[in-house]
């Protein structure tokens, strides 16, 4: 038993036929090079061409337009929320190591220039009631160092034991960063900026700003002008 291949006979409009009205029941078959090439013609009117009504003057290239969309975007919305959302996609190259100034502190891997966001202090949202206890119990358990950061009158962030590499930043008196509260979805943040540019391999500082007390806590900044105590 044999089997032959169904002719394809072609139309008047130059398609072909297919005899067994399915073209998938009848496997491949050859293409005349005229047809090809009467095929490929058409396409490309077609795509360099679109319909009249679609074509727009003069319209400039997409690369431009985006870039145009993305700078009134950036003059027309809060430069901070901005910057924070750049900052979570693209974070700044960091490490801790020992510090001359206290024990372990911030180092930067890679140039930062001014006024950049460098991280963010990452901690515990708490009450000024609740930072009072866990004071107290932070002392009792040897916990000399301090990692509560105060947000506003009764909002505090404590880093002590849940936080990220902001809490290995020294104090400094000359520091080349500072401290800023900012509001991201009704949310207050801390975030720290650079207010100078920040070479390879140079420690990440910012001013404690510790309220004035009785019993001062000494300064190890070692800048030419250190106030020689942190409060």
């Amino acid at each position: 038993t044999s089997f032959s291949t169904p002719k394809k006979k072609k139309r008047d409009d130059g398609m072909r036929e297919h005899v067994t009205g399915c073209a998938r029941s009848e496997g491949y078959y050859k293409i005349d090079k005229k047809d090809k090439l009467k095929y490929l013609n058409n396409s490309r009117a077609f795509a360099e061409e679109p319909p009249a009504d679609t074509q727009v003057r003069n319209r400039p290239p997409r690369v431009p337009e985006q870039r145009r969309l993305l700078s009134s975007f950036t003059g027309s919305c809060d430069s901070d929320l901005l910057k924070f959302n750049q900052l979570k996609f693209r974070k700044k190259k960091l490490k801790f190591c020992k510090s001359h100034i206290h024990d372990w502190g911030l180092f930067a891997m890679e140039p930062i220039a001014a006024d950049e966001m460098v991280i963010e202090y990452v901690g515990q949202n708490i009450r000024q009631v609740i930072a009072d206890m866990r004071e107290k119990r932070y002392e009792d358990e040897g916990i000399g160092s301090s990692y509560m950061f105060r947000v506003d009158h009764d909002t505090i962030i404590d880093a002590t034991k849940c936080g990220n590499f902001a809490r290995f930043i020294n104090h400094s008196c000359n520091p080349n960063c500072y401290a800023k509260v900012i509001t991201v979805e009704s949310q207050k943040k801390i975030v720290i900026y650079s207010k100078q540019h920040i070479n390879v391999n140079e420690e990440i500082t910012y001013d404690y700003k510790f309220p004035i007390e009785d019993v001062k806590i000494p300064c190890l900044c070692g800048s030419e002008n250190c106030r020689g105590t942190l409060n």
